[in-house]
């Protein structure tokens, strides 16, 4: 079935707006999949702020080229569906990667980032990125270190110079105690 003109330049428009909002794009083979496996992962991937679409290669190819990035012809052949990671990048490709283990049919041939296209080795290492929960407990562990080292360092003079105070006292109590018992 044809779809018309007007259908065409809305989808492309849905496209290039789908494109500008997104910080990656991940394209795929869905060929062999059921409806309601790819609602299955359409469902996952709503929850790691992602989306994915089944577009027509020409369609997606002028949608990019009308964003500005580069439109790899050997991404796009054959059956493609297009996902678009908006806030986070590796949450919905760890989306994405778990899908095509666990069904065996549905395969990752690359993406764009920015400027840069990337194949299929490229996608799974997008996988193992931490997610930015992950980045931000790293960093948060890394200001902490030094801090805690310093506030070890400062007890430690305070526990010593205590223990100097606790020593001196007692040593002045103790004459006082002779002197009692005598």
């Amino acid at each position: 079935m044809a779809i018309s003109r007007e259908k065409k330049e809305a989808l492309v428009n849905e496209y290039v707006d789908k494109l500008r909002r997104s910080q990656a794009v991940i394209v795929t083979d869905y060929r062999g999949l059921t409806h309601k496996q790819l609602e299955g992962l359409r469902r996952e991937l709503r929850g790691a702020e992602g989306e994915i679409t089944i577009s027509k290669n020409t369609l997606l190819a002028r949608a990019l080229t009308e964003v500005g990035l580069p439109a790899p012809e050997s991404l796009l052949n054959g059956t493609t569906a297009v996902a678009f990671c908006y806030n986070e990048v590796a949450a919905p490709a760890k989306v994405l990667s778990k899908f095509a283990r666990d069904t065996k049919i549905f395969a990752l041939r690359g993406g764009l980032m920015g400027q840069s296209v990337f194949d299929a080795a490229g996608a799974q290492a997008l996988t193992e990125l931490p997610g930015k929960d992950q980045l931000r407990a790293q960093v948060v562990g890394a200001l902490q270190s030094p801090i805690t080292g310093l506030v070890n360092v400062l007890a430690g003079s305070l526990r010593g110079f205590m223990n100097v105070l606790n020593a001196r006292v007692a040593q002045l109590e103790q004459p006082a105690e002779e002197a009692a018992a005598a």
